[in-house]
C-alpha cells in the first residue's frame, strides 16, 4: 500500500513537472523583446563580415561573443 501511494505521488510529479513547458517562462515585456531583435541584427551583421565557407567558426564566436556583450544568450 504505501509503495503504491509513494509510486502515485513520483508519477504525478513527473507529470506536474513534464507539463511545465518553456512556454510557460516567456517573457512578454516588449522591450526586452526589442533589445533583443537590435542585438540580432547588430550582432548579425558583423558576424556576415566573414565568409560563411572559409570562417564559419570565426562567424559563430564572433556572433555568441556580441550577443553576450548586449547582455543576450546566443
Amino acid at each position: 500500500m504505501l509503495v503504491r501511494k509513494t509510486l502515485s505521488a513520483i508519477a504525478l510529479g513527473l507529470v506536474i513537472a513534464g507539463s511545465a513547458t518553456p512556454s510557460f517562462a516567456q517573457r512578454s515585456d516588449q522591450r526586452s523583446n526589442a533589445a533583443r531583435d537590435a542585438a540580432v541584427r547588430d550582432c548579425s551583421m558583423q558576424a556576415s563580415k566573414w565568409s560563411n565557407g572559409a570562417y564559419q567558426t570565426q562567424q559563430f564566436a564572433i556572433y555568441s561573443n556580441c550577443m553576450v556583450e548586449h547582455g543576450q544568450q546566443p
